[in-house]
């Protein structure tokens, strides 16, 4: 997908969240829960609602099973440069295969955990994610400046401003939720 397809699909999905989360807080309605969810489609599917939900939600999560360890297991097989590809075997990419495995496999494991708090669980990977991102961004900033990678084009000036301003926000904002969630009085007056 090309980059203003990707940009313009993150927008779409911005809004599409925004304006849900309008419509249903001025409804009174809050979702708590997958079942919550489903309700709130009852004035638009009826009867069907909760049968329209799990199917959404069934798709999503197949996409999401396959995709998310594959790239994973991609990402992970090309920077420590190991044998990769759907299409080679056990023998010929054992570590790429094993990575997408093991990941599958954990994943299912963790779903199937009884009484287990999904949204819970959702809402700690992503924090875990949006921490470890100052991380990301420091490498990925010093990879796009190096000449030796990038020849000419290396970012100027204008975008590395930019870039290690958002690096440094980004930075401190990760910082502050790390010490707010270790002592929680700490920013109370």
């Amino acid at each position: 997908m090309c980059g203003w397809g990707r940009s313009s699909l993150l927008s779409s999905s911005f809004f599409i969240v925004v304006s849900t989360a309008a419509t249903l807080n001025k409804a009174g309605i809050h979702i708590t829960g997958a079942a919550d969810a489903a309700r709130a489609l009852s004035p638009l599917a009826g009867k069907y609602a909760e049968t329209l939900f799990g199917i959404g939600l069934f798709g999503a999560s197949m996409l999401a099973a396959g995709v998310l360890p594959l790239a994973t297991a991609y990402s992970i097989s090309e920077a420590l440069g190991f044998e990769k590809g759907v299409s080679r075997s056990f023998r010929e990419a054992p570590i790429f295969l094993g990575i997408f495995t093991f990941l599958v496999a954990v994943g299912a494991a963790i779903a199937v955990i009884p009484n287990l708090p999904l949204i819970q669980v959702l809402l700690v990977t992503q924090v875990i994610n949006g921490l470890l991102l100052p991380v990301i961004l420091f490498a990925v900033l010093r990879l796009v400046n190096s000449r030796d990678l990038m020849g000419s084009h290396v970012n100027g000036p204008f975008y590395n401003m930019a870039a290690w301003l958002t690096v440094i926000i980004v930075t401190c904002l990760s910082l502050v939720f790390i010490l707010i969630t270790i002592f929680p009085g700490l920013l109370r007056s």
